[in-house]
């Protein structure tokens, strides 16, 4: 069963200010898959781990 906390999801302005970046750059890279995440309709979920994840990956090259 899912049982993460609301907050552990993000929003696509959430993003934008986590990494400094325009909704340009965070639209690729959702669309790409650099960060994982969904859609539900037209509204991007962003698991707050992903981001997380995203962040050390970048790091580590």
């Amino acid at each position: 069963m899912f049982q993460e906390n609301y907050n552990d999801m993000i929003s696509l302005d959430d993003l934008c200010e986590m990494l400094s970046i325009g909704k340009n750059t965070a639209y690729r890279l959702l669309k790409t898959n650099q960060i994982k995440a969904f859609k539900i309709g037209r509204i991007w979920k962003i698991p707050r781990d992903a981001v997380s994840q995203y962040v050390i990956s970048q790091s580590q090259k």
